[in-house]
Parts: structure tokens; C-alpha cells; sequence
């Protein structure tokens, strides 16, 4: 008879740990959860995670609240995230394409997306755009080519920072036309125009969302985007390939994942309310006229392709011939 008790007793408190360790995830979210992301306030990346927070925070009935937290190619915010503890309440907005270079860029990086975070889904893209400041005397892909070889070197070119999609854009477009020049990173965006639009630069690979303003107000002169088709926002700018250079688009993706050991309760509900937000009409159309292209993929989709970006840019990196320490 002891011997069953004890048995019964057992039961019971196995039933109990095993109730304690379900209910976070059936009570989840109780508190705020935090969004980080890599690059400052301004850029693509902080617009699309912005908008994409207030509607995921109303539909979980907590604040969503973004945290920027730029440099080293993206891999301060990215550490910063993967470090955090996986209860649900840390998140991380991934320019993925960006930081899939970055990892093939720099030497031992601190942070690895695909082993240290759980894929949640895929949010979108962003085009790149080549642009110059106005004072430079071309007008096409020809032209400014013709530029800054007369230039012999003795030029500044910008981008979003070390490791990022605009450094490597810039990098394998001077390869493309026998050119070099002295690269000036910028942590984001939001810090390289200012310099660009004041004529301290000459040219940037930029986002179409962080730079549309300064296009629209005549302070920057867009010579061609980095994708396979034109943008409805700038319809007048050529993609590279219909400006005479073939093969020089980027599907720039963007996407949500979460602590390595982040409970698959939780990544299930955050996946579901991402897919509603994202194919909800309104929402769709409000991004595409900030240039920001919507595209839902589900969390095992999403780990697909972040292995895909991680093939294609190390291949890349790799034939480039180019490294960080």
C-alpha cells in the first residue's frame, strides 16, 4: 500500500512540473517584449520593424518596443539578442540579407543566425539604390562610371557600415568597373546621408525607404536600383541590368527570429499574428509607398532561406576576396 502511495505521489508532482513548465506558454505574453534590432533609428530596417511592432503588440496585448542597437555590421544587436534568455520576451528584427554578409565578412564573429536564434518568419525586402550627391556631373550609370574613373581614386564613397549590404554592394561595383576609392562606414543610414547630401561623399548603395525623402526633395540623384525590376515610387531610375550592367540585383530580406530555445508555443503565436499583419491589405499598401515590400514566409520557410542567403553571400565574400578583422 506505501509503495502505491508513494507511486500516486509521484504522478502528482510529475503532473505539477510538467504544468508549471507549460503554462508561460499558454499565459504568454504577461509583460512587454523587446525588439532588437541592429541598425539606428531612420533606416529601412528600424521602419519596417516599427511598423511591423505597434499591430504585433496590439494583437498580443503587449507593447512591442523596439530597441536599436547599431554597429559591427549589425552583429551588436544581433549578440545582444541571441544572448538574451528565451522566454518569449526578447525578439530580433533581421536585415538578414546584411547580416549573412557580415557573418561571412568579418573573422570568428561573435554570433551565428542560423545556430544561435530560432526562425520566426520572413516580413519582406527592400530594394538598394545607387545615388549620388547632386553636385556630381552624371545622370546614368555611364556617366558616373566615366566619373570616377577621371577621379584616378581620390573620392569618398559611403555605406550603412562595415559588413553590411551597402559595403559589399559598393565593394563588387568598384570590382565591376576597375575603380577603387576610399570607403567612409557609417553606422546606418541615418548617419551616412547628412555626409552624403553635404557633398563629403559621392556616392552610397542606400535603401529605397531611407533614402526616398532626400530623392523626392532633389538632395540626392538615384542613378539605378539593385533589383529586377524598377520601383512604382521611382519609376524613372533603370535597375542595373537595364542601365547596361548585368547580374547586379539583391533581393535585400528581412526577417523575425528569436532566441535559440525560445519555446515553439511561442514562435507558432508570433508566426500567426505576423502572417495576419502582413497580408492585411492596408498594411501592405501603407509599406509599399514607403518602398518596403511585404512577403510571408512561415518559420520553416524561413530557415530555408536564411541558409540559402548564407551560401549565396559567403560565395560572394568569397569571390570578392574580401575580409574584416
Amino acid at each position: 500500500m506505501n509503495n502505491i502511495k508513494r507511486i500516486l505521489t509521484l504522478v502528482i508532482l510529475c503532473g505539477a512540473v510538467s504544468y508549471s513548465y507549460a503554462a508561460p506558454d499558454t499565459d504568454w505574453p504577461k509583460k512587454p517584449i523587446q525588439m532588437i534590432l541592429s541598425f539606428p533609428a531612420g533606416g529601412s530596417t528600424d521602419v519596417f520593424a516599427r511598423s511591423i511592432a505597434v499591430p504585433l503588440g496590439e494583437a498580443l496585448g503587449q507593447a512591442v518596443v523596439v530597441e536599436n542597437k547599431p554597429g559591427a555590421g549589425g552583429m551588436i544587436g544581433m549578440t545582444a539578442a541571441a544572448k538574451a534568455n528565451p522566454d518569449g520576451y526578447t525578439i530580433h528584427f533581421s536585415a538578414l540579407t546584411n547580416q549573412a554578409i557580415a557573418q561571412a565578412l568579418f573573422n570568428n564573429p561573435p554570433v551565428d543566425l542560423q545556430k544561435d536564434f530560432a526562425s520566426v518568419a520572413l516580413v519582406g525586402s527592400v530594394p538598394h539604390i545607387l545615388e549620388v550627391n547632386p553636385s556630381v556631373p552624371a545622370k546614368n550609370l555611364t556617366e558616373l562610371i566615366a566619373f570616377i574613373k577621371s577621379k584616378n581614386g581620390n573620392f569618398n564613397y559611403a555605406s550603412q557600415g562595415n559588413g553590411s549590404l551597402s559595403h559589399l554592394e559598393s565593394t563588387l561595383f568598384m570590382q565591376r568597373i576597375g575603380a577603387t576609392g576610399t570607403h567612409i562606414p557609417y553606422k546606418g543610414s541615418s548617419f551616412a546621408l547628412p555626409d552624403l547630401i553635404a557633398g563629403n561623399t559621392l556616392m552610397m548603395f542606400d535603401s529605397l525607404t531611407a533614402s526616398l525623402p532626400h530623392i523626392q526633395s532633389g538632395k540626392l540623384r538615384p542613378i539605378a536600383i539593385a533589383s529586377n525590376e524598377r520601383s512604382p515610387l521611382i519609376p524613372n531610375v533603370p535597375t542595373f541590368e537595364q542601365d547596361g550592367m548585368k547580374k547586379f540585383d539583391v533581393e535585400n530580406f528581412f526577417a523575425i527570429y528569436a532566441p535559440k530555445g525560445t519555446s515553439p508555443a511561442v514562435i507558432a503565436r508570433l508566426e500567426k499574428e505576423i502572417r495576419k499583419i502582413l497580408t492585411n491589405p492596408d498594411f501592405k499598401n501603407k509599406l509599399a509607398n514607403q518602398g518596403l515590400q511585404t512577403q510571408f514566409a512561415n518559420s520553416e520557410k524561413l530557415t530555408e532561406i536564411t541558409t540559402a542567403e548564407h551560401v549565396k553571400w559567403s560565395k560572394a565574400v568569397k569571390a570578392a576576396n574580401i575580409k574584416i578583422d
